[in-house]
This record gives structure tokens, C-alpha cells and sequence, in this order.
């Protein structure tokens, strides 16, 4: 038994039927353009005006639509995984998503849950923290909110916020 997955083998197949697992593996879950054409491409030997009809079709047919793509994925990797905006942007980016659509994703996010969100997360860091050394510990704070994808500024502004609150 090989612990890596093997490679399918391509199918042949009609169109028609192309179309119809597509329009399962998008109904399934949100999906991006640039998925399905590499699904396609990965698992069926169409030539790349068949793939095109197909992602057409599937685009007038409300299957796929990256603007929803966006806001169901920034709001999700926000509420779910408490990521930040720099790392939802970057993901959206690499996900070969429009910068119309990226922002319409980040409207997603309400600036009151955002800053709140991040302050229960520094909040449990340091609670979690055993570094007594202010300095240091202000170092480990903004290293962890800055890697979950928060703003560098935004981030030192909470952390002295959270540190002045713990001292009074």
C-alpha cells in the first residue's frame, strides 16, 4: 500500500457530463474559477474552449460566482479560524480571486467585531504566556497577531490598550 495518492488517470468524456460533476463539486462548496478549470484540466481531456464553456455555463447558471466565493471565505476564515485581513486578502490573492470581489469579501468583516476579535484573541495569548518580562512579552503578543494576519499597527495599538488595562 503506497502512502501517497496516486494520480487519476484522465477520462474522456462528453461535455455534457463534464458539466454536470462540475456543477456537483461546485454545489458542494463555494468554488473559484481558477478550482474548477484546474479540476478540469486535472481530470478530463477537454480542449480549453470545452473547459471555458463550461466555466461559462456554470457562471450563468449561478453555480459559480467568486463575488460569493469572497464573502462566504473572508467571513468564515475571520468568524471560524480568527484570521486576520492581511492573510484573508493574501489568500483571496493567490486564490486568482478579482480585487472587485476581494473587496466585496472584506466588507464581510465589521470593524467593531474585527478590533474585539483581536483583543480576545491577545487577551487568551497572554493569559496563556507565562513571560513575565513586559517587553518580551509585548514581542510574543504582537508576533502571534501580526502571523494571524493583523495589521501591524492596529495590533501595537491593542496591545498597549490591553497592557495599560492589566496594570490599572
Amino acid at each position: 500500500m503506497t502512502w501517497y495518492k496516486k494520480k487519476k488517470e484522465k477520462q474522456y468524456t462528453s461535455v455534457e457530463n463534464a458539466l454536470i460533476k462540475m456543477s456537483q463539486f461546485c454545489a458542494y462548496q463555494e468554488r473559484t474559477q481558477q478550482e474548477v478549470r484546474q479540476k478540469l484540466l486535472d481530470e478530463y481531456i477537454l480542449n480549453e474552449d470545452e473547459r471555458e464553456f463550461i466555466i461559462v455555463r456554470l457562471i450563468e447558471e449561478n453555480f459559480l460566482n467568486e463575488e460569493r466565493f469572497a464573502k462566504v471565505f473572508a467571513g468564515s476564515k475571520f468568524r471560524v479560524k480568527k484570521w486576520g485581513r492581511r492573510k484573508i486578502l493574501q489568500a483571496l490573492k493567490m486564490k486568482g480571486i478579482s480585487e472587485y470581489c476581494i473587496r466585496a469579501g472584506m466588507k464581510e468583516i465589521e470593524e467593531e467585531d474585527y478590533v474585539a476579535t483581536l483583543m480576545r484573541l491577545l487577551d487568551k495569548k497572554m493569559a496563556q504566556s507565562k513571560e513575565k518580562d513586559t517587553y518580551k512579552l509585548k514581542q510574543v503578543l504582537a508576533r502571534y497577531a501580526i502571523n494571524k494576519g493583523y495589521e501591524q499597527d492596529l495590533v501595537w495599538e491593542q496591545i498597549k490598550q490591553l497592557l495599560d488595562d492589566a496594570h490599572n
